[in-house]
Order: C-alpha cells, then sequence, then structure tokens
C-alpha cells in the first residue's frame, strides 16, 4: 500500500482520509458549519476520521457499531448519541440496511451555554453522550431537521439551531449516561466575560487545525487575542484540560489514526502528527495507551505485516 498521510482540517480544509473510498464517501466537514450528513444510509468506513463539529447520530432503523478512540460502542434503532467529532472515530459494523441522521454542530453552540457546563466539559474530554430518555417526536423532528439544514435555507437553520439546542438542554436535564463509562471528576466553569466563548472556540479551532505543526500554549492564547497566562486560565476553566494537554491529545489522535489505517512507518507517524522528537513521541503514547506504538498497531490490526 502506498505511504500517504492524513490531511485532517487545515485552514478550514476538507479532511481527506488515505483510504477514502469512492463507492462509499465518507461524511467528513472540516469547515465548522452547522449541518446535515447528506447519507442516511450506514456504511461501514476504512479507517477512522475527524471533524471540528459535535456529531449526533439518531438511529432511524438497525444499529451501528463505532470505533470510539479504542472502544467498540454500539448505538441501537431509536437511540440518540452525540460526541465531539476531534476524537477519532470510524463505523466498523452495522446491520444491513442500517439509516441514521447526522447533524453537525459547531462547537460554539455547546461552549455557549453556562447550563451545559458539566454535560460539556464531559464531551470535551471524549465522552460518548447517549441521551436516557427519547421522545415520542424525536425521529420526526431529526428528520425535518435534516431537510432543513440541506435545504440550503439560512433562516430555516436558525430555527434548528434554536430547536436542536433546546433538545441537547433536555438531554442534560433528563438525564444521559457516557457509553465509554467512564467516571472522570468534571469542572464546573462559574462566571466569565461575554467574549469567553468565542476567546475558547477561537483556540479549540487554532490546536485543530494547527497542532499537527510546532504550535505552543503562547501562539494558541495569541491566535484568539488574549495574554498567555489568561488563556491558559480561560481554556483550562472551558474544556477541562491544559493548552499543552489539548495540542498533545490532538497529536495522539492523530498518530492512533495514522497507525490504524495506514502503513507509514512509525517514525514518520510521530512527525506527521506534529511530535518534534520521537522520544517525545513515545512518552506520550506510553502514557496514554500503555503500550508502544507498534504494539498498538499490531493489536489493531492484527493481520497486518506493517513494519515499524
Amino acid at each position: 500500500m502506498a505511504h500517504r498521510s492524513l490531511a485532517i482540517n487545515h485552514l478550514g480544509a476538507t479532511p481527506v482520509h488515505p483510504h477514502h473510498d469512492p463507492a462509499h464517501p465518507l461524511v467528513v466537514f472540516g469547515d465548522h458549519q452547522f449541518c446535515a450528513g447528506k447519507i442516511m444510509e450506514v456504511q461501514r468506513m476504512a479507517g477512522p476520521h475527524m471533524h471540528s463539529q459535535i456529531e449526533l447520530n439518531f438511529v432511524l432503523k438497525g444499529k451501528m457499531t463505532y470505533w470510539f478512540d479504542g472502544r467498540e460502542l454500539t448505538v441501537d434503532e431509536d437511540r440518540l448519541c452525540l460526541f465531539w467529532g476531534m476524537i477519532p472515530h470510524q463505523v466498523i459494523d452495522r446491520d444491513e440496511g442500517t439509516q441514521f441522521i447526522c447533524l453537525y454542530v459547531p462547537m460554539s453552540v455547546f461552549l455557549g451555554f453556562a447550563s451545559l457546563s458539566r454535560f460539556r466539559d464531559a464531551v470535551f474530554r471524549g465522552a460518548v453522550i447517549e441521551a436516557l430518555d427519547i421522545r415520542g417526536w424525536d425521529r420526526e423532528v431529526f428528520q425535518r431537521w435534516r431537510e432543513e439544514l440541506l435545504s440550503g435555507d439560512p433562516e430555516a437553520a436558525e430555527i434548528v439551531r434554536a430547536e436542536l439546542t433546546a433538545r441537547v438542554m433536555r438531554i442534560e436535564r433528563e438525564g444521559w449516561r457516557d457509553l465509554r463509562q467512564q467516571g472522570a471528576a468534571l469542572i464546573s466553569n462559574g462566571k466569565r466575560d461575554a467574549d469567553w466563548v468565542v476567546h475558547v472556540e477561537k483556540m479549540l479551532r487554532f490546536i485543530g487545525e494547527g497542532a499537527l505543526t510546532q504550535i505552543s500554549a503562547d501562539d494558541v492564547g495569541r491566535a484568539a487575542g488574549l495574554h498567555p497566562n489568561y488563556a491558559m486560565t480561560l481554556f483550562r476553566k472551558a474544556v477541562g484540560m491544559t493548552i499543552n494537554q489539548a495540542i498533545v491529545r490532538h497529536r495522539l489522535d492523530t498518530a492512533q489514526s495514522l497507525l490504524i489505517a495506514t502503513d507509514l512507518p512509525i517514525t514518520e507517524v510521530a512527525y506527521e502528527s506534529g511530535f518534534g522528537s520521537l522520544s517525545t513521541f513515545y512518552d506520550a503514547f506510553q502514557k496514554r495507551f500503555k503500550e508502544k506504538p507498534v504494539q498498538y498497531r499490531r493489536r489493531m490490526r492484527p493481520a497486518s505485516a506493517a513494519a515499524a
């Protein structure tokens, strides 16, 4: 197989997966828009991918299984789940004929509501949120939202945004569970100035678009027009991790995708993922995944004879 790198969210460009199959196009958006997936028939994906928005899935028929950050998670018919698309994910299995509604929501929608602080923090920490209470009208409403978003009518899109925001707030209020069953402590955000949402979104975007280059925490702060110290404090309170942790996480997420989806040598995976040295990559990878990259690749691709 030819060695090719994974291009992800560089200055708004649409990500291209190295195993892209024209017969089964991946629904991937890199422009931060509020939009809907055109494809309703669920297809197995050739490899993991990433995108900038929060993704909502409502399964209309059948069931689907995601590979999500090293776990296999199944979403059944008439279930609603959501997650942050910057976490590598891939549909690895589905019942024949499975259909779903897929909506993509800019992170700013979630950043802007103080009442969603615990819920929002869980999403940014990599949770896959499943709503415990599904309403009888959810199926019809999600289908209508999809149609209106695909229509290109900006007024309809604003209505959908308001209605979808209300639905997410009901999920937070009425109960949800993390399909990954993680119990990490969550941080309450408290009060902030009126501009904090814009600043945090700018920082998250800058990390998503630049983490594969040699950016620093100071660079991230400056991209949002903030003093570095204030930027670091604001970011940690909003997202639940430091700027440097977010940069490393994004690089590791990218490395994870490359190890699974390509035959790139480990050294190239490290540099393609934004790490400045092989030793730094190995240290960070083993700290998170508790094994060496080559071991991880062999475990995730047991039939592969990819060389390190």
